[in-house]
């Protein structure tokens, strides 16, 4: 699945189990941590060359049981409600690895599986021969819906992802999905 995809998942079901904002997204946050480890296309990006250092480092750093076990214990410690976020990052860590199992396969036709076990082992990964392209229609569709749900959420909760950097900002995006979208009543 593409960044985009994740973090909307990953908003959508941390704000509805957190439903405050520090917590929100933090535990979002391990639904996005994992694709770090494709901070090597910016380096082949500036090589103007192939991409080696993508290809060497995506779906393999990031995208293991100890990089989650990390993740979650750094992201814990900042939390509010420590047990709720720990478990909700740990959710959504996972989920992240199984959404790129169904969806991550490139356009050349490989599949990308995942190193659970990196850096103890790289032999045992989880793969599936069924992988969908990352611009197939499952993904579009999954993407769609979780806009959809996203904006439902964001209007009902009164914050989003935007908070983080405005707070003003946010209040004017929460009160335009309100004023096109009322709440109930």
């Amino acid at each position: 699945m593409n960044i985009i995809t994740h973090g909307l998942v990953s908003w959508c079901a941390a704000q509805r189990i957190c439903r405050i904002r520090r917590d929100t997204a933090l535990a979002a946050s391990a639904g996005l941590i994992p694709d770090l480890d494709g901070i090597g296309a910016l380096a082949d990006l500036a090589r103007g060359g192939e991409a080696v250092w993508f290809s060497a480092w995506h779906h393999t750093m990031g995208h293991n049981l100890a990089a989650g076990a990390l993740t979650i214990a750094i992201l814990t410690t900042f939390a509010t409600n420590r047990l709720r976020v720990a478990v909700t990052a740990a959710l959504l860590f996972a989920l992240h690895l199984l959404c790129d199992v169904a969806g991550s396969r490139g356009p050349d036709g490989e599949t990308w599986p995942i190193p659970l076990l990196y850096p103890f082992r790289s032999d045992w990964t989880l793969s599936w021969t069924g992988q969908w392209e990352i611009n197939a229609w499952q993904n579009i569709t999954i993407t769609i819906i979780m806009l959809v749900l996203f904006f439902w959420q964001v209007r009902d909760a009164g914050f989003s992802p935007i908070g983080l950097v405005s707070e003003r900002a946010d209040a004017a995006f929460v009160a335009a999905l309100r004023a096109r979208f009322p709440l109930a009543k």
